[in-house]
């Protein structure tokens, strides 16, 4: 049997191992449910670590990777009524109804920038050197670095921060219409996540998760000349600043959607991994063959259909489809495409466990 930490390396070297690595990640009442299964006292917890929770649901259910969260993305669930956070930006509580009963998204309610050009022009991005950012990190380096891999993330890293703060629809004018206030938002949420990622990777993280949503469903969200202008700069700085740092490290990249116009871009500038693969968007086989000598994967397993929605045959084709496409020789970390919802059956969760390879550890 390997170590957790083992098999994330040998996998991301593309070497074979005794199973693929397994991540995951839930959203509080997914989370809450589990804690249940195996008769933990009730816990919140949200997905992205923004707050010390023990790990207990990772390593029970045989994860091989631990994840910390910083920079903007720690916004998500911050109080379970609305709220303001130190960027400014304002959030509402949307309510949503599942067969297991009631969940909550914090949404954004309102973008502080987007009717004020000249507070946009000016706005400064909050202190990303501050230590109690990255206490949790240096926590969970020394607790648990030994044994399981670690992962820094830093979702929202340029583009979802800046339209958190300007509005989608304001920031994709103003790519057009206004490139100066645009190239500044952008500066300022790139320089913030940039330092992140630094302090991140000073603490021992093995990997760092930079994020982006660029596709929608079947083609990217934005003309990929556009991407090419405004984001791959800024990423390739990032990507090249945490390696001269540590060449070991890994960067990730998570990007929901079709992506292919600008995944030969992302391996240009230095990536490593690419996520989340989803299924409904993109060939896994189609990656696995023009890309999976450069890159490796890291998700697969869908959340927007086969998890919730399919029994636990179907889980075990899909997980077999995607082993034997981008997981063939190594290269992949097995994972859902993004938090495990509440919508999932819990016997469903438990069968991608059980055909993976990992123990079913409920009492």
């Amino acid at each position: 049997m390997m170590t957790h930490k083992e098999r994330v390396i040998r996998a991301l070297n593309h070497e074979e191992t005794d199973r693929p690595p397994f991540q995951a990640t839930f959203t509080p009442e997914f989370a809450d449910r589990l804690r249940k299964e195996f008769h933990l006292p009730p816990l919140f917890s949200e997905p992205h670590h923004r707050e010390w929770y023990g790990y207990d649901l990772e390593r029970l259910t045989g994860q091989d990777a631990l994840q910390v969260g910083a920079g903007w993305v720690t916004n998500y669930y911050l109080k379970p009524e609305p709220y303001t956070d130190e960027w400014g930006v304002e959030w509402k509580i949307d309510p949503y109804q599942t067969p297991f009963g009631e969940g909550h998204y914090t949404n954004i309610a309102r973008n502080p920038l987007r009717d004020d050009d000249e507070a946009a022009m000016a706005y400064k991005a909050p202190d990303p050197t501050r230590p109690e950012l990255y206490r949790n990190a240096e926590r969970l380096v020394k607790e648990f670095g030994a044994e399981y891999y670690i992962i820094g993330r830093v979702h929202c890293t340029i583009f979802e921060s800046a339209w958190a703060l300007r509005g989608l629809d304001t920031l994709m004018m103003d790519f057009y219409l206004n490139p100066d206030l645009a190239n500044h938002l952008l500066d300022e949420t790139a320089r913030y996540h940039k330092e992140a990622c630094c302090q991140l990777v000073r603490r021992g993280v093995n990997m760092i998760w930079l994020g982006d949503d660029m596709g929608a469903q079947s083609s990217l969200l934005i003309d990929p000349e556009l991407w090419r202008t405004y984001f791959k700069p800024r990423m390739a700085d990032i990507i090249r600043t945490i390696k001269d740092i540590n060449p070991n490290v890994k960067v990730a990249y998570h990007t929901d959607g079709c992506n292919y116009d600008i995944i030969p871009d992302l391996i240009e500038i230095g990536l490593d991994v690419l996520n989340p693969i989803q299924t409904e968007c993109m060939d896994p086989e189609v990656l696995a063959e023009k890309y999976g000598e450069q890159l490796c994967f890291f998700g697969g397993i869908a959340v927007q259909s086969t998890l919730p929605q399919g029994t636990p045959e179907d889980i075990a084709r899909e997980y077999e489809w995607l082993k034997n496409s981008i997981g063939k020789g190594g290269g992949w970390i097995c994972a859902p495409t993004h938090h495990v919802q509440l919508d999932t059956p819990i016997e469903n969760f438990f069968a991608l466990l059980n055909t993976i390879g990992i123990e079913d550890m409920r009492p």
